[in-house]
């Protein structure tokens, strides 16, 4: 079996009276693509902010290769290996592929103190940026201001930005959201060759992509988990039907 990258046991979040997500289980291997589908008000983008450490939990637990990083904040986070995207497009549109890249690189660096030194001469984290920007896809695009990039090449950048701060575990919150067809082929073939040598947890509404690439499905309704397993017994699932796949999709 893939080691376990990440385990998530009976992890809750609660807004006052209101529990968001509620006793959600789950693990995510290296190598493996674990996909969390779910309508509108599931939950799982409150999910997805506990585990990347941008919202505390109510209650549970959630280990990185066995280390305890409940309640870590985002920063210490990603320190251990974990990189995120957004359902938004988080990415600096007045700089270029490269620049971009380089700014995520250098969150690796030990020390910041660096006042004095130009960021193009620090040779490890240009080296980074550049493997980074190929992993992406987006080698040839270096120079290019990322407010000129489409949408889907603005995706590719802040994939490029997630794998330069060099991740185990990536968690990727809609990253076809807002895509044609075209587009979402390309980042699809992306994801599946970045899964080989990552662990990855993906929140998506496009159910095409979601068979295409998950090894494991993760289906929540109103914060809880309604059925976990393979694509094959997920698309069997009745209950699954009845409460997602046959009806309207939509975003949280």
């Amino acid at each position: 079996m893939a080691e376990v990258v990440l385990a998530v046991e009976r992890l809750s979040r609660n807004f006052g009276g209101l529990a968001a997500v509620s006793g959600v289980s789950l693990e995510c291997r290296m190598g493996e693509v674990h996909a969390v589908i779910g309508p509108n008000g599931a939950g799982k983008s409150t999910l997805i902010n506990m585990l990347s450490g941008d919202l505390p939990p109510t209650s549970g637990t959630v280990r990185l290769r066995g280390r305890d990083v409940t309640g870590l904040t985002a920063d210490r986070i990603s320190r251990l290996g974990v990189g995120r995207s957004y359902q938004k497009t988080n990415v600096f549109l007045p700089f270029t592929v490269f620049e971009n890249a380089r700014i995520a690189a250098q969150s690796r660096l030990a020390s910041s103190l660096r006042f004095f030194r130009p960021a193009t001469a620090l040779r490890a984290v240009n080296e980074a940026a550049e493997r980074a920007i190929a992993a992406a896809g987006l080698e040839g695009r270096e120079g290019a201001t990322v407010a000129s990039l489409s949408h889907g090449e603005q995706r590719q950048v802040e994939i490029a930005m997630t794998l330069a701060t060099d991740p185990t575990l990536l968690l990727l919150d809609e990253p076809l959201a807002g895509m044609g067809a075209e587009e979402s082929a390309r980042i699809v073939a992306l994801l599946q060759r970045l899964a080989a040598d990552h662990a990855m947890l993906l929140v998506e509404h496009d159910m095409d992509a979601v068979f295409a690439l998950a090894d494991t499905l993760t289906v929540m309704v109103n914060g809880v988990v309604l059925e976990s397993g393979t694509p094959e017994r997920i698309r069997s699932s009745q209950a699954v039907q009845d409460a997602y796949l046959g009806g309207d999709e939509a975003h949280d």
